[in-house]
């Protein structure tokens, strides 16, 4: 089944639902999120306008840059709408890029182990199961 960005919301979350197994899901979201949307330092600070709060519909709208925090609204979003995942299952956690600047990473519990989830830091090649932190971003 295709794993398109162009998606829709509703779309999005029901190839999620039929995934076969927490960790397939996870993966899923994670490259349909990544693909659609990217991490960037200068963005995260000329687009400070964008960091408040939206709703993941609205999110979900546009597709390039988004803050760490808005990365992490969706996929949460997306994990619990396709009922793999409970609330306990997702935690936020925040690091210190550069000395300077907050970030938001998660870790998700799946199968008895826990997964550190960073979207915003794929463009920085941090891969799946790791996270920005220090000057490692």
């Amino acid at each position: 089944m295709s794993t398109s960005p162009s998606l829709s919301w509703q779309q999005t979350v029901d190839l999620l639902r039929n995934a076969k197994s927490k960790e397939e899901c996870l993966r899923q979201a994670y490259d349909i999120l990544t693909r659609k949307y990217y991490g960037n330092r200068l963005k995260t600070l000329t687009h400070a306008f964008e960091l408040f709060p939206r709703a993941h519909e609205t999110l979900w709208q546009h597709e390039g840059f988004l803050h760490c925090t808005n990365f992490n609204r969706l996929l949460r979003a997306l994990l619990l709408g396709s009922g793999q995942f409970k609330e306990s299952d997702i935690k936020v956690c925040w690091a210190l890029l550069w000395g300077v600047s907050p970030h938001q990473y998660m870790k998700i519990r799946l199968d008895g182990r826990i997964i550190n989830v960073d979207l915003w830091a794929k463009s920085y090649g941090i891969p799946f199961g790791q996270y920005a932190r220090g000057f490692y971003a």
